[in-house]
């Protein structure tokens, strides 16, 4: 039988319950995957002002960096479970981070009546469970027609008749007004990753990981976080502590180690296990910001 060669992503037939690696995080229901590709989670609201920061931050430490599942939803947004099976649009709503958007009952649904309940997130102070701020009363137009006797109301006195004329139309032209677009700035990066394979054996490897301080202040404790494509394991590790589960590994600096300067480094060390291929990792983050890869 043959074999039917995967389309194209633009089709809308991405792979379904494979893992994909999150490279950043856009906001709070928007991930970039490692291939690139941008994907929304569904039935999640776009957080309120008062909140958008506070789920940013809730989004980058539960999702950048880790490996998770995406399977198509509607209108091209996607369900989005963590590696162990937990559904991000779920616990996202449970914590009071976002608010549920199309759907008119289960869990989800159910979850925000517990969130709000509880004072949760954005049910809590400052935003108190409000998406927005009530409109303002527009001011009133003192030059709006109104009844005599009331303000608004121009009496004018009777002009006595006089001939016609006949007044030529004056043309006029618009000068169109230019439009200054300003595009925000994508956030510098405060780090600089570089991972090198320096010893493979049959079943084995050794790798360096240099990471550097890019940014204008100093890191004073850190944990570098990154996941494995292949199903790699860190069996030790120096110059810093290593906590895997599953594909995604943690690397928490040492005690001599905590502080990183402006433009200085620190080189971690690790001996692992593979089965069959030792791609290297495509995305790191330090202390939930994405950094650059060297």
């Amino acid at each position: 039988m043959p074999v039917k060669q995967p389309s194209l992503i633009a089709e809308d037939t991405r792979p379904e319950n494979v893992l994909h690696f999150v490279r950043d995080v856009l906001d709070a229901r928007t991930v970039e995957l490692a291939d690139g590709t941008t994907v929304r989670v569904a039935q999640l609201a776009a957080p309120p002002d008062c909140w958008s920061a506070g789920a940013l931050a809730f989004a980058r430490t539960t999702l950048l960096a880790r490996a998770v599942r995406i399977n198509r939803f509607l209108s091209g947004e996607v369900n989005l479970t963590l590696e162990d099976g937990t559904d991000y649009a779920l616990l996202a709503v449970q914590r009071g981070v976002l608010r549920a958007e199309g759907a008119d009952g289960g869990p989800l649904i159910s979850a925000e009546t517990e969130a709000a309940a509880a004072n949760r997130g954005l049910w809590g102070p400052p935003c108190n469970g409000l998406d927005a701020s009530p409109p303002l009363a527009a001011p009133p137009n003192p030059n709006a027609p109104g009844t005599p006797g009331t303000p608004g109301t121009t009496t004018r006195a009777a002009l006595p008749p006089q001939s016609p004329t006949t007044t030529e139309p004056r043309p006029t032209t618009t000068q169109p007004r230019p439009t200054t677009t300003t595009q925000a700035r994508p956030p510098a990066r405060v780090c600089a990753v570089a991972y090198r394979v320096t010893n493979q054996w049959p079943g084995g490897f050794q790798a360096n990981v240099t990471v550097r301080n890019t940014g204008t202040s100093t890191i004073n404790g850190w944990t570098l976080r990154w996941s494995f494509a292949d199903g790699q394991t860190v069996d030790g590790m120096w110059n810093a502590t290593a906590r895997q589960s599953g594909a995604t590994v943690n690397a928490v600096n040492a005690n001599y180690n905590p502080q990183i300067p402006p433009g200085g480094s620190v080189q971690i060390g690790f001996n692992g296990s593979m089965r069959g291929r030792n791609s290297a990792p495509g995305v790191f983050a330090l202390n939930g910001e994405a950094c650059t890869v060297e």
